[in-house]
């Protein structure tokens, strides 16, 4: 999993697989889902992130090792 905050384009990309993207789907005008060829959730884009969350505080809970 991979997180990563844009603060030039105030951009969330959250990246829970490292797959090719087969089709990009728009959820509202501001966050979009990557999926594989088998429709699995590859990668999460929210644009003008700061107005949906707290980008200065990030925190990981729960993963597995």
């Amino acid at each position: 999993m991979k997180i990563q905050y844009f603060e030039d384009t105030d951009t969330l990309y959250i990246e829970f697989r490292a797959k090719d993207i087969a089709e990009t789907r728009d959820l509202d005008e501001n966050m979009t889902l990557d999926v594989d060829p088998e429709g699995n959730l590859v990668a999460i884009t929210f644009e003008r992130a700061s107005t949906r969350t707290d980008v200065r505080r990030l925190t990981l809970e729960g993963f597995a090792a």
